[in-house]
């Protein structure tokens, strides 16, 4: 099917794209060459608390030098469904990519791409490396069938302008969650997300849910509800941890 589908249903497209983009490990990235024709890479995929794409570039790379003249770019994310790739969902993200310069959100966007990206840690040390900001203007989704549709960019995006509390406790939360409630991740792993077992640990919280990792694996539990700060993140956390409790009886 080459067109979107205009099938009505229950279907929501855009927590879809979401989903799709915090947790796809890796990305094809595609920029605009000197001659304006395209140019696709593999590249390294992290997110934002707003759940915008976060990219680790080499300015040595053609794809860096391609952006530097035109801010244009395009993101592949997809389910990686081992033996049956079609099959899975998939979205094309359009958008522009700026290099991140707030001191801030640089010092975010360190920690959250590490903890999904460790093996990255050197070459985000070196001058030449950068990190780089990608603002969803629109995305096509293709899930199955009668489920292809295109979604606007501003419904992809988490609102943090009332969740400074979320935002300043993260780094703190994840880390004792990780350190004392070990258990609790897996089973929210186990019966809340429906995953195998495994060694999962959280890399990131933000207003909507949480990122679960384990190996190269990254899934996403979203809330029951949307949080603006550290008390009501908390809260969620534990009803989530009743819940899966709950389901493992």
């Amino acid at each position: 099917m080459s067109q979107t589908s205009t099938t009505s249903d229950t279907f929501d497209a855009a927590r879809a794209v979401k989903r799709l983009i915090r947790e796809s490990q890796t990305a094809a990235l595609a920029t605009l060459d000197a001659d304006g024709g395209p140019y696709a890479s593999l590249v390294q995929l992290a997110t934002l608390p707003d759940g915008a794409p976060l990219l680790l570039l080499s300015q040595l790379a053609r794809h860096t030098a391609n952006l530097q003249r035109d801010a244009r770019v395009s993101l592949l994310v997809d389910e990686h469904r081992v033996g049956d790739e079609l099959q899975g969902a998939r979205a094309g993200l359009k958008g522009r990519i700026e290099a991140i310069s707030d001191p801030d959100t640089l010092v975010t966007a360190r920690r959250r791409f590490l903890a999904r990206h460790p093996d990255a840690a050197v070459f985000a040390s070196f001058s030449d490396f950068a990190f780089y900001r990608v603002e969803v203007e629109s995305a096509h989704l293709v899930a199955g069938f009668g489920r292809i549709k295109d979604v606007e960019g501003a419904a992809l995006s988490t609102r943090l302008d009332d969740a400074a509390g979320v935002l300043a406790a993260e780094e703190g939360a994840v880390a004792h969650m990780n350190a004392d409630h070990a258990d609790a991740i897996q089973l929210y792993a186990l019966h809340l997300i429906g995953t195998g077992p495994g060694h999962w640990k959280l890399v990131g919280l933000d207003p909507e849910g949480c990122d679960l990792m384990d190996g190269a694996q990254v899934r996403r539990l979203d809330f029951g509800h949307r949080v603006t700060n550290a008390q009501e993140m908390r809260a969620a956390l534990v009803e989530c941890a009743n819940t899966a409790r709950a389901a493992a009886v």
